[in-house]
C-alpha cells in the first residue's frame, strides 16, 4: 500500500466541515419520519444550534456547489477507473481513517472508527441485519478519498446533488450554484438536462464524493445487497432523500433505493454522541461480520 501523508491541520478542516455539514442536517431534522427504536428516545436539541452550524458551513457550499460540474465529475470518474489507490481490508481501511483526523468535533469526542462502530451497533441493537450492520461499520470509508488525492474538502464531504440537468432549489443554499457554469448551460440548466425522464438514478451522476467513491470501490467487490449500496451511495443525498428533489429522474427501483436511505439516515446522524465503544472488544464480531460480505482485502 503506498505511503499516504497528511497534515495533522489538513485533516482537521475536514473533520470540521464534514462535522458541522452533520450539524446542519441532525438541526434540519424537525420533523423525521423514523421507527428507529434507539432513536426515538434520543434529545435532538443538544446539538449546536441550527444557525451556526449554518454558518460553519456556508463557504464550503458554496466552493463545493461551484465546482461540482459535469466536466469534473466526468474527469472523477476516470481518474477513478484508471488507477489502484491502495489495497487493504475493510479493518485496516477503518484505522487508515481513525489517523486522518484529530478529535475536533465539540459536540463529541469519538473518533472516526468510533461512529462507524457506534453507527453499525445501534443498527444490531435494533435487530436489524447483518447486511445493514456491515454497512453502517463502512459507510464513511468514502472519506479516504481525502487521503487519496481529492481536490479539496468540497468533492470529499458535504451534501450529494445531481449533475447534469438543473440544480434543485431543495439543495441547501441552491443560490450558490449561480458561480457554477453548469447553471448557464442552454442542456444541463434544463430540468431533464442530459438525461430521460424516469431514466433510474443509476443512469444520472450524483455529485463526485466519498459516498460515490465508496459505492464504486464496493459494488463489485461485496455481497451487500442492492439497499445496502444504496445506504452508502445515497447516505448524503439529502435534496432526494429528505427533500423530495430529482423525483423526475426515479425509476422504479430507486423507490426501493429512497426506502433504504431512509431507513439508514437516524443511525448515520444521531449515534455520534452515545457512549465510546469498546473497539478491541467489538472487533472479533465485526471482522467475522465483514469476512461474510468482503474478501480478506479489496482495491481502492
Amino acid at each position: 500500500m503506498p505511503a499516504v501523508v497528511i497534515s495533522t491541520h489538513a485533516g482537521q478542516e475536514l473533520d470540521a466541515v464534514s462535522d458541522a455539514v452533520d450539524d446542519v442536517n441532525v438541526l434540519k431534522a424537525k420533523i423525521w419520519d423514523s421507527q428507529s427504536k434507539f432513536d426515538s428516545t434520543k434529545d435532538k436539541t443538544t446539538f449546536r444550534q441550527y444557525e451556526t452550524a449554518c454558518d460553519r458551513v456556508k463557504n464550503f457550499y458554496k466552493e463545493q456547489h461551484e465546482k461540482q460540474t459535469v466536466a469534473f465529475n466526468i474527469k472523477a470518474r476516470m481518474e477513478f477507473k484508471s488507477r489502484k489507490r491502495a489495497r487493504m481490508g475493510i479493518w485496516r481501511a477503518m484505522e487508515m481513517l481513525n489517523t486522518l483526523v484529530d478529535d475536533s468535533d465539540p459536540d463529541t469526542e469519538l473518533s472516526q472508527i468510533e461512529h462507524l462502530l457506534q453507527t453499525a451497533e445501534a443498527i444490531r441493537r435494533d435487530g436489524k441485519p447483518e447486511w445493514m450492520q456491515v454497512t453502517g461499520l463502512i459507510h464513511d470509508l468514502g472519506k479516504l478519498l481525502f487521503l487519496f488525492g481529492s481536490e479539496g474538502q468540497w468533492d470529499v464531504v458535504g451534501d450529494t446533488f445531481v449533475v447534469g440537468c438543473a440544480f434543485s432549489d431543495k439543495n441547501i443554499y441552491p443560490d450558490t450554484f449561480a458561480g457554477n457554469p453548469d447553471s448557464h448551460d442552454a442542456v444541463y440548466s434544463t430540468q431533464y438536462g442530459i438525461y430521460e425522464p424516469n431514466c433510474g438514478l443509476d443512469n444520472v451522476m450524483v455529485s463526485w464524493g466519498h459516498d460515490e467513491y465508496l459505492y464504486n470501490v464496493v459494488k463489485d467487490q461485496s455481497s451487500l445487497p442492492a439497499e445496502g449500496l444504496a445506504m452508502i451511495r445515497y447516505h448524503s443525498f439529502y435534496p432526494w432523500h429528505r427533500e423530495g428533489a430529482y423525483m423526475h429522474l426515479m425509476n422504479e427501483k430507486d423507490h426501493v433505493a429512497l426506502e433504504a436511505a431512509r431507513a439508514f439516515n437516524p443511525y448515520d446522524l444521531y449515534s455520534k454522541s452515545d457512549e465510546p465503544c469498546d473497539i478491541e472488544k467489538l472487533r472479533p464480531y465485526y471482522e467475522d461480520l465483514i469476512a461474510k460480505f468482503f474478501p480478506s482485502e479489496i482495491d481502492w
